[in-house]
């Protein structure tokens, strides 16, 4: 056989070992998503995601750096579901005020219902990021790096909407896309844990409930004034 025609079976070979290894890493992912919604971000350990694919814990090590990059791509699944309700949201309505409403909602809600989704983003969040960038392979930080500013970009462009019509008054909307999604995390805790704590007396704590109606409203009317706030002046 001439090495023309052997050219293609070489290929072909590694082709076949690249989708393998692409099937294998996408089950991985699975089970690790499977086991954040079942149990949660803190009982998901790599032994369990190894049972649950039915290998062993050596073989994610070598589809992975390691347990940063397997969870940012699980966060990478939660975050593209996020970016197709943002976009939905968005669809609803051309007014910028009623979109931002909309948006913030639609963020809520799927923070309320996916609660692994928020203490996966948190988890990478709170990784300093030079630590998470030795930690986690280029592609896989550039994979979450593109979901992240797919939502963010939804968002960021109802905002300059809203500029251009006067709406809103906000000199980086950029930024502020990024400030309303990282505090949005933050205050999705107070939807989870049902619980707000207050000073009955000096020295005297109150706890009292609070529910996810009120979590959201307090987020969209936070949203709209950070918004519609005057420039700040340099």
């Amino acid at each position: 056989m001439s090495s023309e025609s052997s050219t293609p079976s070489v290929a072909g070979r590694g082709g076949t070992a690249a989708a393998r290894r692409r099937l294998r890493e996408a089950e991985i992912i699975s089970a690790t998503r499977r086991l954040f919604d079942e149990r949660g971000v803190r009982d998901a350990q790599i032994e369990d995601i190894a049972k649950a694919v039915g290998i062993n814990r050596a073989i994610i090590y070598r589809h992975f750096t390691g347990k940063e990059e397997l969870f940012s791509l699980t966060l990478v699944q939660y975050l593209d579901e996020l970016r197709v309700a943002l976009q939905t949201a968005a669809e609803t309505t051309d007014d910028p005020q009623r979109q931002l409403e909309s948006l913030v909602e639609a963020f809520v809600d799927y923070g309320l219902a996916h609660p692994a989704f928020v203490d996966c983003a948190q988890a990478i969040m709170r990784r300093p990021g030079g630590d998470l960038l030795e930690e986690v392979s280029e592609s896989a930080m550039y994979r979450l790096g593109q979901s992240i500013s797919g939502c963010l970009s939804v968002l960021t462009h109802t905002i300059e909407a809203g500029v251009e019509k006067g709406e809103f008054h906000v000199e980086d909307p950029g930024l502020l896309a990024n400030m309303l999604y990282a505090s949005g995390l933050g205050t999705l805790q107070l939807g989870r844990v049902a619980m707000l704590v207050s000073e009955e007396a000096p020295g005297v704590p109150r706890i009292s409930r609070i529910t996810a109606e009120q979590v959201r409203d307090h987020m969209v009317a936070s949203a709209l004034a950070v918004a519609a706030g005057v420039p700040t002046r340099r």
